[in-house]
């Protein structure tokens, strides 16, 4: 790792070099002003820019002074962990407090005296390398934070364009990883089996929960497709996350549906979710009431179904409480909203949301979003 002296009087840089060397510190790069400093910092100019380590900077240089030299430096994200001690005759406190508040981590004054500059040195490299340690682990679980995201995006079910069926989603993580989930799955020819659910809490620990109960969905729906049934495994495979030495109660709120557009039957239960609304022969508006608790709360759950019918078309609009967050800071009042609007035929389109929320209103919000929309005719 390489160290710059930066200092107007070439006497001084002498001074600083040779007691550096004299300590087998090889790689020493002096510099006369804060100029030099820019260019050498300059990647087009010193491909070996950022493999300094360690900056001993004057306070009194022309042109530019070091500690305006170092408020520049530590707006640069490139640099702005390397580690500067000023080094100064000056022995005014507020110039020196004004010195470090711009990111110095110590100072020296002159004359310059070898332990002294030594033992700061030693402080500084450490420094250094404990911030580019937790630098690299900081890039190691991005990386894995962001390959999970890949992974859980991946188990998203694609849409359906069918003749007499249309399934579309909208899907906005407040973050890399979300507690939202949808997921569907074709039974037969005229049978799907759909759920949209949200788990409790965000980040890495919902979106583990999430994945888990995303794989125990599958099984499920494969082995035992009626929504009671469907539910109560969901529940069973819930209870075993719980523990008695854990105060946090991991749980889920969903929809589970069938929809038969042979026989024109839709089945759900509503296990704590915020309703959705389904608009029955673009006539009447129905909205999908919570008929059993939260999935995870009790091991046993009450679990209702319900069944609406249609004759010509049914148009199915869910969503989690996020988009309730966005619509209105009260829920009452976003709730009366997606009503009325799902109250009304929807044109087919990609990102159903848009029909909900505000393009302003979908950024930067602090809950997972997501709204699924289902037509058939």
């Amino acid at each position: 790792m390489a160290i710059v002296v930066v200092d107007d009087n070439q006497v001084n840089l002498f001074v600083m070099e040779k007691i550096l060397r004299s300590e087998q510190y090889e790689k020493i790069v002096p510099l006369q002003s804060a100029k030099e400093l820019f260019d050498y910092l300059d990647p087009s100019n010193s491909p070996h820019c950022y493999e300094v380590s360690v900056i001993l900077l004057d306070i009194m240089m022309p042109v530019m002074d070091g500690i305006e030299t170092c408020r520049i430096l530590k707006q640069n994200p490139q640099f702005k962990d390397v580690q500067v001690i000023f080094v100064t005759a000056l022995e005014d406190k507020e110039k020196l407090s004004e010195a470090l508040d711009v990111g110095g981590i110590d100072y020296l004054t002159k004359p310059i005296n070898k332990i002294e500059l030594l033992a700061r040195i030693r402080v500084a490299k450490r420094l250094k390398g404990e911030l580019d340690w937790h630098k690299a682990q900081e890039d190691k679980i991005q990386q894995e934070m962001n390959l999970a995201s890949r992974v859980q995006q991946s188990l998203l079910s694609p849409a359906v364009t069918e003749p007499n069926l249309s399934i579309r989603a909208s899907y906005l993580p407040s973050s890399n990883l979300a507690g939202d989930m949808y997921y569907w799955e074709k039974l037969d020819n005229h049978r799907y089996a759909i759920m949209l659910h949200d788990m409790m809490g965000h980040g890495v620990s919902a979106s583990l929960v999430c994945m888990y109960i995303s794989s125990v969905l599958r099984e499920a729906i494969n082995n035992l497709k009626e929504p009671e049934l469907v539910i109560r495994e969901m529940n069973r495979y819930m209870s075993l996350l719980q523990n008695e030495k854990e105060l946090l109660l991991y749980y889920f709120t969903g929809i589970y549906f069938i929809i038969d557009t042979k026989n024109k039957v839709l089945e759900y239960v509503n296990a704590g979710h915020p309703m959705g609304y389904a608009l029955v022969d673009e006539q009447q508006t129905i909205p999908l009431t919570q008929t059993t608790s939260a999935v995870g709360f009790t091991d046993q759950m009450k679990i209702e179904k319900k069944v609406i019918t249609y004759t010509s078309s049914i148009q199915i609009v869910m969503y989690t409480d996020g988009v309730l967050e966005a619509i209105n800071k009260d829920e009452i009042v976003a709730e009366k909203k997606v009503g009325e609007l799902a109250g009304k035929t929807w044109p087919l389109c990609d990102n159903p949301i848009d029909y909900l929320v505000e393009a302003e209103q979908q950024e930067n919000q602090p809950d997972d979003m997501c709204v699924l929309l289902i037509q058939a005719h």
